[in-house]
């Protein structure tokens, strides 16, 4: 795996990352500190803004570019945060629940190109950690009524797609 492949990865990861700590911060401030789900949303959102804290160290360590888009990101993570608590406390579990799937999905993919490769050990056992707290924010969501959400599947199909178009933005600009 060249150097510029893995460049690209951590950008995105990076990127990724950034945004959920925007998500979280746009629900939090809808739904303040006794919102139905505001302890969970802070439990996530204090491990995202650890996986974003090593991933902001090895963009430096490695001299990586942050993508272009962050000042984007930022913007459209709170305002999907804040959006979808809007609507309500199981929306804010649906965008957890449908971010939390694409993510899992896209960390799948990159390990195993890791593995298959053998480059980056450092960086594989890293993403593998990240996905596992993902994964497990996915089945909080889940738990925490994210179905029950109005047009659930309306709502989880476009968030999922954006998250989508957000990482092969990231990955590229």
């Amino acid at each position: 795996m060249d150097t510029k492949t893995l460049h690209r990865m951590i950008r995105v990861d990076q990127a990724g990352e950034f945004g959920a700590t925007r998500i979280y911060e746009g629900q939090l401030a809808v739904m303040g500190d006794r919102g139905p789900h505001s302890a969970e949303i802070r439990h996530m959102a204090a491990q995202e803004a650890e996986h974003r804290k090593k991933f902001d160290a090895l963009l430096a360590q490695r001299g990586v570019r942050p993508t272009a888009l962050q000042p984007f990101w930022s913007a459209a993570g709170y305002a999907l945060g804040a959006g979808t608590a809007l609507i309500g406390p199981e929306a804010a579990m649906a965008c957890t629940a449908a971010i939390e799937t694409e993510i899992d999905r896209h960390y799948s993919e990159q390990l195993e190109a890791l593995e298959a490769s053998g480059a980056d050990p450092e960086l594989a056992e890293m993403i593998a950690a990240f996905r596992e707290d993902e994964r497990e924010h996915r089945d909080a969501a889940l738990a925490h009524g994210a179905e029950r959400a109005p047009a659930y599947p309306l709502l989880s199909a476009a968030i999922r797609l954006g998250c989508r178009l957000a990482i092969r933005l990231s990955e590229r600009v």
